[in-house]
Order: C-alpha cells, then sequence, then structure tokens
C-alpha cells in the first residue's frame, strides 16, 4: 500500500501526540515549590529558559542536573509563540503545563533553538506539527533565580 504525503504528515501529528502524551507525564514527587525556572541548551552557544509550575517537574529538573535523574533527561513541550519576560532573546516560549521530559523522541519534532526561532512562523504545521517541540540535544545546564 503506497502512503499519500497527507497519509504521511497525519501519521507523523499522531505520532507527535502520542509521544507528547508519553513524556509529558511526570512520576510523584515530594516536592513543594510551585514555579521554578531552568535553562537549557541545544548548542554551547545558546540558552533558553523554561518556567515550571508543577512540583513534580520542578523535582525531575532538579534530579536531572543533581545527576539522580539519567534516564528522562530532554526538554519537550507545546510553543507558543511569544515572549516570555523570563525568556527575551527568544520570539517564543514553551507553555509551562506542557512541559516534559524525555529520552528518546521522533524526528519530526526536534530541532535547535536557534533554527527555531528561524523559522518560527512555519512551527505548527509541517514544522513541528502540534507545536510540539522536543530537541533531542536539550541539555539541562542550570536553574535559574528569576526576581
Amino acid at each position: 500500500m503506497k502512503i499519500t504525503q497527507i497519509g504521511r504528515r497525519l501519521i507523523s501529528v499522531f505520532l507527535v501526540l502520542v509521544v507528547g502524551l508519553i513524556f509529558l507525564t511526570s512520576p510523584a514527587s515530594a516536592a513543594t515549590d510551585t514555579e521554578a525556572y531552568f535553562a537549557f541548551q541545544t548548542s554551547p552557544n545558546d540558552s533558553f529558559t523554561i518556567k515550571l509550575t508543577d512540583p513534580n517537574k520542578i523535582q525531575k529538573a532538579r534530579d536531572i542536573l543533581s545527576g539522580k535523574e539519567t534516564n528522562e533527561t530532554h526538554i519537550l513541550g507545546k510553543i507558543k509563540k511569544s515572549k516570555a519576560p523570563y525568556n527575551q532573546n527568544w520570539d517564543y516560549q514553551l507553555d509551562p503545563s506542557t512541559i516534559g521530559f524525555f529520552s528518546y523522541a521522533i524526528e519530526v519534532c526536534d530541532a535547535s533553538t536557534p533554527y527555531l526561532q528561524d523559522h518560527l512562523d512555519e512551527a505548527g504545521g509541517a514544522f513541528l506539527p502540534g507545536a510540539i517541540w522536543c530537541p533531542w540535544s536539550s541539555q539541562l545546564v542550570k536553574e535559574i533565580s528569576i526576581n
């Protein structure tokens, strides 16, 4: 059976949604913080800040930074095409309610931070379907204090 271009795109969108549902869940934790900020990089010269509002995800990010979590260490979330006050270098942010961590993801949601910036108008269509972004090279580098 021959798969059409539309069929491939529908399969890609379906896979992104499935991956998003799997990776946006996090294990229970005893964290009590309700808001925290973390910087990650997709290359040595870019830094992107995320805001976490789920205590379990905040603890997981801290576990990643401490080396306690070594499996699900990459960042995944849904793009909002607007600047965030804590992330002024970029014209987009990740919706805090959608941020999660993953080990592996499908290629359709992978892009570097600068590449996404340069192609932001295309995000959510054929490029990063559903506006789900899962940069494979993402690496948390530090927790940030925002005043």
